[in-house]
């Protein structure tokens, strides 16, 4: 039975919005007296300034560099929607259907905070959306990350108040259509709720949730496939000593280490070469740089999901309005720029174990391109040896795109939005280079599962250094992959591969 996951004013995690995402959980809106209260207090402060003041940013007044812009009383209602129609120019492939319940997911955490003058009615516009599983169709291109994901959240703002298009069980139909099937109302926009709705970073904080649990993930099957390469190559495995590694105290180095050391028995026999070549001797020292990292990374996005951060803020306790740039996605690109550099790594770090491991210059008597034929047919059979260079342009994609995305801000929108954080851009870029090590990592899991057996095969009655989880890994790989002795397509395999680390589907020690 899934859980249900009440949104208020806690605290939520990566793993909350990337269950949500996934629909492995529930969504609600909470009906504690105390938060209800505390959001409409909000949108009450909003009206009463409205009142008194007269003016009030992106209420009566133009956006960004139309502030000077006065709008009449008869026309502030108009206003939010005009907004978001105008926005309405996002390009590119759509975000798929993960992706978009965490984006709306995320808008709904941070709206959740009761700074941005919304109605409890918006938030439960939001939360039945997401539990009807009635998806916007959401355009990729077209942000900047400040002020926020203005044109990626009017696709989400639209659909909650019936325009646009939306992804229903299957089929993308008209928002209009699909909420009356469902039994909901059109909301109706007060004022600055347009603005709430989109002034902010939740596209780009979505899918930094949705990037580090794929990359935490990269770095456990790394390690796993790194000590399997080791075995298969005769490795000296005392490279991956408890003692050696209590001499750089990384906590995230020597946890990679010990990973290591726990897929290894105990080495008997001398290893090939005292030291080994530094794609297998200093695996742990690249891996652990991701993994050092993964504890600033987490913190710097859940603070972000968990932040109100849009402009302009109000605090209802106060009756304070606070105009500043809380939609300035710098964080987040920070993480991103940073992630993707490290994911990319573990690329290149496959990349040269695996031309280790299919060159027989290097790889200690095993075959050429880790084929295992008849013997009679080895001159005509090449293994792996096309998945080598695949990988190698895998990899030469994946450091391309490694180039930082926030150092390329514009100055945009009659130069009042002149520094922007790009931090969107830096996200998508993150998930393309994620996409691209997964397929390396793909074609790891298959080559080094495929390489034991070579070693089995050129040493028979030899006794592998394997570890009891990496041993129960291997077979779980040979359950679904048939080892190459006849050249065959392995496209097939690689996507299924592909499938199953996306899915996540080996578990791994803490």
């Amino acid at each position: 039975m899934k859980r249900t996951l009440t949104i208020s004013q806690q605290r939520l995690t990566i793993e909350d919005i990337v269950d949500l995402s996934q629909q492995r959980v529930h969504v609600a809106l909470s009906t504690d007296a105390a938060f209800q209260q505390r959001i409409k207090k909000g949108a009450d402060f909003l009206d009463r300034l409205l009142e008194t003041e007269g003016e009030i940013y992106g209420v009566t007044t133009g956006y960004g560099d139309s502030v000077t812009r006065q709008v009449s009383r008869e026309l502030i209602e108009q206003l939010p929607v005009n907004l978001l129609r105008f926005h309405g120019c996002g390009l590119g492939e759509h975000f798929d259907l993960e992706t978009s319940r965490a984006i709306m997911a995320a808008r709904l955490v941070s709206l959740s905070r009761g700074y941005s003058g919304v109605t409890p009615a918006l938030l439960q516009q939001l939360a039945s959306m997401l539990e009807h599983d009635i998806i916007p169709l959401i355009p990729q291109e077209g942000s900047v990350g400040a002020s926020g994901d203005l044109t990626p959240l009017s696709y989400v703002a639209a659909a909650m108040i019936g325009e646009r298009e939306v992804r229903y069980r299957d089929q993308v139909r008209p928002s209009a259509e699909v909420l009356a099937e469902c039994g909901l109302t059109p909301l109706r926009l007060r004022p600055k709720e347009g603005l709430a709705m989109m002034n902010g970073t939740a596209v780009m904080t979505a899918l930094a949730c949705l990037a580090f649990k794929r990359a935490e993930y990269l770095s456990r099957l790394c390690t796993r496939t790194t000590a399997l390469a080791a075995i298969a190559l005769k490795s000296n495995l005392h490279h991956f000593d408890e003692d050696l590694f209590k001499a750089k105290p990384h906590p995230g180095l020597q946890r990679i280490a010990a990973l290591i050391r726990a897929d290894l028995m105990p080495q008997h026999d001398p290893a090939e070469r005292l030291q080994d070549r530094y794609s297998i001797r200093c695996a742990p020292h690249v891996i652990g740089v991701l993994e050092d990292s993964m504890a600033h990374f987490r913190s710097v996005i859940e603070n972000e999901l968990n932040s109100a951060n849009d402009n302009p803020l109000l605090d209802p306790e106060k009756e304070k309005l606070l105009h500043g740039g809380h939609f300035y996605g710098g964080h987040i690109a920070h993480v991103m720029d940073t992630l993707k550099t490290q994911i990319a790594n573990l690329a290149d770090l496959m990349d040269r174990q695996l031309a280790l491991l299919v060159d027989t210059r290097y790889n200690n008597g095993m075959t050429a391109n880790l084929s295992l034929p008849d013997p009679s047919r080895a001159s005509i059979n090449h293994g792996f040896k096309a998945v080598q260079i695949g990988v190698s342009a895998w990899t030469a994609e994946a450091l391309q795109n490694c180039m930082p995305a926030s150092v390329f801000s514009r100055s945009t929108e009659c130069h009042n939005q002149d520094k922007v954080s790009m931090g969107t851009i830096a996200a998508r870029s993150c998930i393309r280079v994620i996409e691209l090590v997964e397929q390396v990592q793909a074609a790891m899991v298959l080559a080094a599962t495929q390489a034991i057996a070579v070693r089995r095969r050129v040493e028979p009655g030899a006794s592998l250094p394997i570890g009891l989880d990496a041993h129960g890994f291997i077979e779980t790989v040979e359950a679904e992959f048939a080892l190459v002795g006849e050249d065959r397509p392995l496209e097939a395999d690689l996507r299924r591969f592909i499938a199953y680390i996306r899915e996540q589907r080996w578990t791994f020690p803490a």
